[in-house]
């Protein structure tokens, strides 16, 4: 059919939309947002409160004195949080000089024209273009740039405890700064010109240019959210980046009469509405009194105070019932004996003009018996928070452009809307990535956007749990996507995923701080993932994304991770019998925990048990089955907590070049063979405490090809260091050291 393919950017809006129009009779056929508002919805409903803690606590100010001279005068530097630094609760800023990759970013991050030299000593180069919008107008030719002066020395103050348009500049040069780091850090894994990448000059590598990313911040259009706007390759992406009001602002709620309750309570702002009022009111209760729809006491309503229970529908949408009734403010009560916790936007949040406070149900309970006539007032103070300065989520939001850019192509940036698709998944293992650190562990548990909610490092952020390999702190499975909100809560879901096939990797290859070309296992969860957004298919569900994520280990190493993939999958309920159903379905797919059964008999972790272990794949084996090491596994110690007891025909095999070597640190031996044949090839076994932590007790027939056996036992048969009471070739290098 003939049509308009039109793109429409609203005027005075952020919404930037993609639309087929019938070219012989006009109507609409089909439509796409490009901007993705991101709605972060960690708290908006009645679960997960969030333990709200004085921000004072947490802010740094800079300080001159913790920098030299010198570096005050360095040029192409950059006063910041950096990478690795999710914002002002994680640790100071720092000064990050000529912080350009010589490969994404040959010319420095203030070129345009691929000559030495900047064209700009502001805030806009190549990648990026970055200036407020406090006007929140989305004028391009109005709002102001830092300016780092000839030298590109952008050294600006930073205060958190005054409003953020005291510290613009530091602002701004901070959004600037993560970028370009977003640019230049994923352009290593693919990322690049030819695969849609933002860049003014594409320098001749292929792809489109004209398409720096403009990044406003401090954008006075919304408050509470961030958003990406992703056009087609050649097509300028925007980010917003807007203010944040905190939960945990002051507020004072005063019972003014009758006077038997009268004085201060303690309540909790909600994440949304104003952050400065003062407002009185006799207090009238919704009917009914959930308020999760039209409210039927519109005109008794009108110019009262709402008193609103906790439950069933979002809190946002219970203070819009109560504003459209013609409600001055309103309280919501706690449904259960705890504290009052901070309330979420939601989907309604953002239109919610008046202010929304919870209390506890004990004080509520107070003002209830005594309804009629209670009067009140609720006074707020507002401090905002600037989203400029949480890293987790301007990754977050330059994610999404990475994402709808490499899925389906970047020339098709409108595959991802179907329920299934994982987009704020991805965007938050983005943000995850670019924010660890060393000494960091999978888990410990890591939420995104703490900063910006005015919570704690530990706090759960923009979601309901924190990332992490605990079950027990994020219990996520795939049926969870069933009952969790489109998109973000599915995109939780598929994050948690990919965060425990991180730590896989971290554990086998380690962590390596060297975000950009680094070797640890870090850096091939980024590969890989940054590769399956590639490979997979337009309009994705779980299954097509794991499995695009198995290509991708085909594609760059040969498949040797496959096993550690799917158990990463498989420990999530993606596992090989999963089923997704139509990836535009949320509700028909089948959860699976289990593994191929060609990674049963491949040991791919160093763990004493669990899926992937030794002692797994010893259990998992056939009789006169062979197990194998992945290739990763060189020259690894194996740890059993117990000994290993072989009760079975078996080839224990390693191929790689340093061997793998066994141990228990119990006073058990470390194998025990039973009356089976058994083969051990290029491994080194290493004896346990006291007598009987000898390495081996044979019993069967056991064949020794190039094994090392240590320990510090001598060879007799009350405290040796192997038992035989069967037979043993040694062949090759096979030796018996003193540990």
């Amino acid at each position: 059919k003939l049509a308009w393919d039109l793109s429409i950017l609203e005027a005075g809006g952020s919404d930037w939309w993609s639309i087929r129009v019938d070219a012989v009779n006009g109507k609409i056929l089909d439509q796409e947002n490009w901007t993705l508002h991101c709605n972060f919805e960690g708290n908006n409903t009645d679960e997960h409160p969030v333990q709200c803690k004085s921000l004072g606590s947490h802010f740094t100010k800079f300080k001159k004195d913790q920098i030299n001279e010198s570096q005050l005068m360095t040029p192409n530097s950059y006063n910041v949080f950096p990478i690795g630094t999710e914002s002002p609760n994680h640790g100071n800023r720092t000064w990050e000089i000529n912080p350009a990759d010589n490969l994404a970013s040959p010319y420095g991050w203030h070129d345009t024209n691929g000559a030495t030299g900047a064209e700009f000593t502001t805030t806009k180069g190549n990648n990026v273009e970055t200036k407020d919008d406090i006007l929140g107008d989305n004028e391009t030719t109005i709002g102001s740039f830092a300016d780092g002066t000839t030298n590109l020395t952008f050294d600006f103050p930073l205060n958190t405890s005054l409003p953020p348009s005291a510290s613009i500049n530091a602002s701004l040069t901070n959004l600037f700064y993560w970028n370009n780091i977003m640019h230049d850090v994923w352009y290593q894994y693919g990322f690049d010109e030819s695969a849609g990448n933002f860049q003014q000059n594409n320098y001749g590598r292929g792809g489109i240019g004209n398409d720096f990313v403009r990044a406003d911040g401090l954008d006075g259009e919304g408050t509470n959210n961030a958003n990406f706007s992703t056009p087609a390759d050649g097509a300028k992406p925007r980010m917003q980046m807007f203010l944040w009001n905190a939960s945990n602002n002051a507020l004072t709620v005063t019972i003014l009469a009758p006077g038997s309750i009268s004085g201060n309570y303690n309540g909790i702002k909600a994440g949304f509405g104003p952050t400065e009022y003062n407002v009185s009111g006799e207090i009238l209760t919704a009917d009914p009194i959930i308020a999760c729809g039209t409210l039927t006491n519109n005109s008794a309503m009108n110019g009262k105070i709402a008193l609103i229970d906790r439950g069933s529908c979002e809190f946002g949408a219970k203070c819009l019932n109560a504003q459209n009734a013609g409600a001055i403010a309103v309280i919501v009560c706690n449904n259960d004996a705890g504290a009052p916790i901070s309330m979420g936007a939601g989907a309604n949040g953002a239109s919610v003009n008046i202010p929304c406070i919870m209390l506890s149900q004990a004080d509520c309970n107070f003002i209830k018996v005594n309804l009629p006539g209670v009067t009140i007032n609720l006074t707020g103070i507002g401090i905002q928070i600037d989203g400029s300065l949480d890293n987790g989520i301007i990754a977050h939001e330059y994610g999404h452009g990475i994402s709808n850019r490499l899925t389906g192509g970047s020339g098709n940036v409108s595959c991802l809307n179907n329920d299934e698709q994982m987009g704020e998944g991805w965007s938050d293992w983005f943000g995850l990535m670019l924010t660890l650190r060393p000494g960091d562990t999978g888990p410990m548990g890591k939420g995104i956007g703490t900063f910006a909610l005015g919570q704690p490092i530990t706090g759960s952020g923009i979601r309901p749990y924190r990332y992490s390999t605990n079950m027990s702190i994020n219990p996520h499975t795939y049926d969870n996507i069933k009952t969790v909100s489109v998109p973000h809560g599915v995109g939780s879901v598929w994050c948690a995923m990919l965060w425990d096939m991180t730590w896989l990797l971290i554990d086998a290859y380690g962590f390596d701080p060297d975000y950009h070309t680094g070797s640890g296992g870090n850096n091939i969860a980024m590969a890989l993932v940054t590769e399956a957004l590639k490979l997979q298919p337009c309009s994705p569900g779980f299954v097509d994304g794991r499995n695009a994520i198995l290509l991708a280990d085909d594609v760059l190493y040969g498949g040797i991770h496959k096993c550690l993939i799917w158990k990463a999958f498989a420990r999530r309920g993606l596992g090989f019998g999963a089923n997704q159903g139509l990836s535009s379905s949320i509700s028909d797919g089948t959860q699976a925990f289990d593994v191929p059964t060609s990674c049963c008999n491949q040991v791919y972790i160093k763990d004493d048990s669990g899926t992937g272990s030794l002692r797994d794949a010893l259990s998992c084996v056939s009789s006169g089955g062979t197990i194998t090491f992945a290739p990763f596994m060189d020259n690894k110690v194996i740890n059993l907590t117990g000994g290993l007891v072989i009760n079975k025909d078996v080839n224990i095999v390693s191929n790689t070049p340093n061997g793998i070597k066994i141990s228990t640190g119990n006073n058990v031996p470390t194998l025990t063979i039973n009356n089976f044949n058994v083969v051990l090839q290029n491994l080194g076994v290493i004896g346990g405490n006291a007598i009987t932590g000898r390495v081996l007790v044979n019993n069967g027939n056991l064949i020794c090809n190039d094994v090392l056996f240590i320990d510090d036992l001598i060879l007799n048969d009350s405290g040796g260091s192997i038992i035989n009471h069967g037979t043993i070739l040694f062949n090759g290098s096979s030796t018996l050291r003193k540990q």
